[in-house]
């Protein structure tokens, strides 16, 4: 299984129906980023641990610049949290699977 399988990569269509409700976590990355390939593997586990509290997509950079201009990402990894459409928090950089997992369940 592949971090695809378990984390949606979303374009601009499908992003304002994803962040819509409930609490989403975005990772906006690019496939040449080491740091955000090192992400990878902690998103999905926290994807396991939050299943039922928080939904995290991935969006590509690349792919929708449009996406990633609205939202002011200029460095990545850049993580935004959304709660009900709304972001509350953004994170710039890599971080330990403890340290997202307690900006997570701070929003909770």
């Amino acid at each position: 299984m592949t971090a695809n399988d378990i984390i949606p990569e979303l374009t601009n269509g499908e992003f304002e129906k994803f962040t819509k409700e409930g609490t989403v976590l975005i990772d906006f990355f690019a496939e040449w980023c080491m740091p955000c390939v090192m992400m990878g593997p902690i998103l999905e586990d926290l994807s396991e641990e939050f299943k039922e509290k928080v939904k995290i997509g991935k969006v590509n950079i690349e792919d929708n610049q449009d996406l990633a201009s609205k939202f002011g990402v200029s460095s990545i990894p850049n993580f935004v949290l959304f709660k009900d459409g709304q972001v509350v928090e953004q994170i710039i950089g890599a971080m330990n699977q403890e340290d997202l997992g307690n900006v997570l369940r701070d929003h909770l």
